[in-house]
């Protein structure tokens, strides 16, 4: 386990194991073992489930250990009392590379929320990380392992609570505090760029970051990403309406006697799809095999999320027609991102999942800073060195009288579309001064096409979002129960950009779209910084074309059009 280390995901196996596998590269995988679990319920400390973890790449006698959620209770839901002794957190280790992970002979390392903060809402999930930052505030010796554990409290809100390593074998840990809480179904401002925080927290990761990617160093940002759960009223029992996958940065202080406090500076959705859900994140060092084979030479944090389609396991629907549920989404890369030469206006104006780092008084520009989160290099250079075709389709200036939404006459077709359901599209949108206050504009792509069916992705600047427009994307829905046919949508906010001609006019910033269709999953990716993830159920063979969308009374430029056709498989050794 060399090259990267177990992934503790969800991969068809709930609570009843966890699975891993091993890659190369980032682009292609191999299960661990033919039957891909490493760790099973029914020991000592979980015999009901094992939930998610992580590992310590050199723990115990220098072998991988994994810490990990024991269960001895369900159900265990945020919207009914918890039981005492449900969730502790225990030890495992690993003497193969990962293929089986061995339970030490021993109780649970914690043991249970700390004492008085018994009613909880969950207390799972726990993420193992090393931060010299977190050394300095918390007054620890240099390479102290810490790991935060999500969950929340009764009456009070969500929570993660921070631990550290008190001892050399990890057998013990010392509490150092709800390291970050939020009240009871409150939100980042107005909930317009991240949701809600909920009531319970699930699958936290914490991670610093720079502008390259995954630092250490001392000016480097504090990021979280985590689960929210939360439901409107009234709230039923063990129902979770609603599952949040979410982004904090912020700033790291202590307390006198001890605590360390984590409080949020910006914050948004990690992917805006529904039912995209448990980001499990690691460091992935520039030593690592799949870094030194790209060329790579900085240390990164890659992630990956979960993509259900049986919306959280209470939908019979797709499981049985397929023989199969869920994906992971494409592995990505995450950095500190910089959006420059951003007019001072009314846009720049938090909370919001941004927030101003510099400030040019004499220009009246300010530096923006958010999560930057991008296809991981090695994948996106596979989908482009590996297409079977590639499709470049030439750049057009489309104006209102071009076309009708929903009826695009033939000349906004491709000249070229690809065959199959597996492609990588990009390419980049301009629009005029005008298109802010345009009543109406919608521009974007038509994909998955055929006279039966079709699926239309576009942005508007109304209520500034990127929508996936299912409405008509399968000619099955209205016979097949279960595909569902509702919009996803998410909002991405361009700003104005300050010009470099010497009237101080500016122009409205570029939306670079890269859109992955793999047969059923689409993703969207925009701007470094938008990810909108959903499942596309079409029906037809033929429907594969690939058309323009416009609608509205400003014109928009459609530049740099590719298609990279072919995709690659990801595990190549599965039948």
């Amino acid at each position: 386990m060399a090259n990267t280390h177990p992934l503790v995901q969800h991969v068809g196996y709930l609570h009843t194991g966890a699975a891993g596998a091993t890659t190369p590269d980032l682009v292609r995988y191999t299960d661990v073992n033919t039957d891909p679990t490493f760790i099973r319920s029914g020991g000592i400390n979980d015999p009901v489930a094992v939930f998610d973890g992580s590992v310590i790449p050199c723990g115990i006698n220098g072998t991988p250990t994994l810490l990990y959620t024991s269960v001895s209770y369900l159900p265990i839901q945020w919207t009914i009392p918890y039981t005492k002794g449900s969730e502790t957190q225990s030890l495992a280790v690993t003497h193969d590379g990962g293929k089986n992970f061995t339970k030490l002979n021993e109780g649970p390392v914690i043991p249970g929320p700390p004492f008085p903060v018994t009613n909880v809402t969950g207390f799972r999930d726990p993420y193992v990380f090393q931060s010299p930052q977190l050394d300095h505030v918390a007054n620890s010796t240099n390479g102290t392992w810490y790991t935060v554990i999500s969950g929340g409290i009764h009456g009070q809100g969500p929570s993660q609570f921070l631990f550290r390593q008190y001892d050399a074998d990890y057998r013990d840990w010392e509490y150092l505090g709800q390291w970050w809480h939020e009240a009871a179904n409150s939100s980042w401002g107005d909930e317009t760029w991240a949701g809600r925080w909920g009531f319970n927290f699930e699958v936290g990761n914490v991670f610093t970051l720079n502008d390259e990617g995954y630092s250490n160093s001392t000016d480097a940002e504090f990021f979280t990403t985590l689960g929210a759960e939360w439901s409107e009223v009234p709230i039923i029992p063990q129902v979770s309406q609603f599952r949040e996958m979410l982004w904090a940065s912020g700033n790291v202080s202590n307390s006198p006697n001890g605590s360390v406090h984590f409080e949020p500076t910006m914050a948004g959705k990690l992917d805006w799809g529904v039912f995209a859900y448990a980001a499990a994140g690691k460091l992935l060092p520039a030593t690592s095999q799949a870094s030194v084979h790209s060329g790579t030479t900085v240390d990164r944090f890659i992630i990956y999320l979960w993509l259900t389609n049986d919306n959280f396991g209470t939908s019979a629907f797709p499981t049985l027609q397929q023989g199969w549920s869920s994906v992971l989404t494409t592995v990505r890369e995450l950095s500190q991102g910089t959006i420059s030469n951003v007019t001072n206006d009314y846009l720049v104006a938090g909370p919001a999942s941004w927030r101003i780092a510099s400030q040019d008084q004499s220009a009246g520009t300010v530096e923006l800073v958010t999560l930057n989160q991008t296809i991981a290099r090695e994948v996106r250079a596979a989908f482009v060195s590996n297409a079977t075709r590639t499709i470049t389709e030439p750049g057009r200036t489309i104006s209102a009288s071009a076309s009708v939404y929903g009826n695009a006459s033939s000349s906004l077709n491709f000249a070229q579309s690809p065959s199959s359901k597996f492609f990588m599209l990009t390419t980049t949108l301009h629009f005029p001064a005008a298109s802010r206050n345009a009543t109406g504009l919608k521009a974007g792509l038509k994909i998955l096409s055929s006279e039966y069916e079709s699926t239309s992705i576009y942005y508007q600047f109304t209520n500034e979002s990127l929508t996936i427009d299912r409405s008509n994307s399968s000619a099955a829905a209205a016979t097949t129960p279960g595909i569902l046919s509702n919009n996803e949508a998410g909002r991405l906010r361009l700003f104005n950009i300050a010009s470099s001609s010497a009237n101080g006019t500016s122009i409205i910033e570029s939306l670079a779209l890269t859109i992955v269709v793999d047969n059923s999953v689409v993703e969207v990716y925009a701007n470094d910084r938008f990810v909108l993830s959903t499942w596309v159920w079409s029906w037809y063979d033929e429907s594969t074309e690939i058309s323009f969308l416009h609608e509205g009374s400003a014109a928009v430029r459609f530049d740099d059009v590719v298609v990279y056709e072919g995709l690659v498989d990801a595990w190549p050794a599965r039948p």
